[in-house]
């Protein structure tokens, strides 16, 4: 038996910013904490959303969000939402900006600190309420405007996601507008991320045929337009694709992911590395499709229609020919990863919320055996 449930409100295109002031009125927020990041607000991107909002509505911006958000960052946003009196959040960036905010409306709802809420350790049934959440994305990639978790360097240094249906922003406005001046290293590494949530959640073994679609029908949009978006950021079409490809990954992923993910949460946690998650992704992707591929029958042969390739066609090697092609590193040895840190995210990749959806269940000598692929 299959329970489906999809998921929030999203206003999506060139010009939705102007449907934010209602979606703030429908949710009640009268004082707006807005979660972003410094590039964010020197790109004038929080500009261009709160020109869109009323004059008179008060307005208090974090934007000190790291790359991998952590938990000092949300004690220390949390402790400016409460000083000014707010009773909203507006997340506005990339994952790590949306994130962080969902992880303030969490403690503004449910209070801290936010380490009982690991789900690995039951809290998620800890999780009352949140405050009201609204997310505006300016990448095309993570599609946490739409999701259902988040996920917090913890100060213990572990790596953790947090999951829960009041998570999801109350209303994402996806305007391709504030991805146009995204630049090309980028592009590529959030458009990876945003495939890979495709692949992985079409992959996890959770029954939910609305998913397997949505999932589906992201990837053919991201995998025919991610190469124009990067080669030319102006490109509105690729643009509009790529952004749709991201918010349909995050739904779809409400069947979990994958292995690709547990390795990746695993490795972003290097503090000296500060590794952007959608490039890890992009990485791993090639061994786990190796990996699972004795498990997924025809679940393969539906991803090369989407894809576009050949019956039996290597999906792995696409995948690596699609990194090569927009730019992005052959290996982990090329972003800074080392053998010395390979017995650390095996362990934490095994522990990851992640893995227990994948496909194939994998060992300890798995998780090695992909990482060292992966290099």
């Amino acid at each position: 038996m299959a329970t489906l449930t999809y998921l929030t409100t999203t206003h999506f295109d060139f010009g939705s910013i102007q449907n934010l002031n209602t979606e703030l009125g429908k949710a009640g927020i009268t004082r707006v904490f807005i979660a972003t990041d410094a590039g964010v607000r020197a790109a004038g991107l929080v500009d261009k959303v709160t020109d869109a909002l009323e004059d008179d509505l008060p307005i208090s911006i974090f934007d000190e969000t790291p790359g991998n958000p952590t938990e000092a960052a949300v004690t220390k946003a949390f402790e400016q939402y409460t000083a000014d009196g707010c009773d909203g959040v507006l997340a506005i960036g990339g994952g790590s900006a949306m994130d962080l905010g969902k992880a303030v409306a969490l403690l503004a709802g449910s209070g801290g600190p936010l380490a009982q809420y690991d789900p690995l350790a039951g809290g998620g049934k800890l999780v009352k309420a949140v405050a009201p959440l609204l997310a505006v994305p300016t990448t095309a990639g993570t599609g946490s405007e739409v999701s259902v978790g988040f996920v917090i360097i913890m100060d213990d240094g572990r790596k953790l996601t947090f999951a829960s249906p009041l998570f999801i922003p109350k209303a994402a406005i996806c305007d391709p507008e504030l991805t146009l001046g995204l630049p090309g290293t980028m592009t590529a590494a959030t458009g990876m991320d945003a495939i890979t949530h495709c692949i992985e959640a079409f992959l996890t073994p959770g029954i939910n045929p609305p998913a397997d679609g949505v999932a589906l029908d992201g990837l053919w949009r991201g995998w025919r337009h991610l190469p124009e978006a990067v080669k030319n950021g102006q490109d509105r079409e690729a643009r509009w694709q790529m952004m749709m490809c991201s918010t349909e990954g995050a739904l779809s992923f409400i069947k979990g992911l994958g292995a690709v993910h547990a390795m990746s949460h695993a490795a972003g946690r290097i503090a000296r590395l500060n590794l952007h998650h959608g490039t890890l992704n992009a990485v791993f992707l090639p061994a786990v499709l190796r990996f699972n591929a004795p498990e997924c029958g025809d679940k393969y042969e539906r991803l090369r229609l989407a894809i576009g390739l050949a019956p039996g066609a290597d999906l792995a090697d696409a995948v690596a020919a699609m990194n090569a092609d927009i730019g992005l590193p052959a290996g982990l040895g090329a972003m800074g990863v080392e053998e010395d840190d390979i017995p650390e995210l095996i362990a934490y990749a095994q522990k990851d919320l992640s893995a227990r959806t994948n496909p194939r269940q994998a060992s300890a000598d798995d998780f090695e055996m992909m990482i060292r692929q992966s290099l």
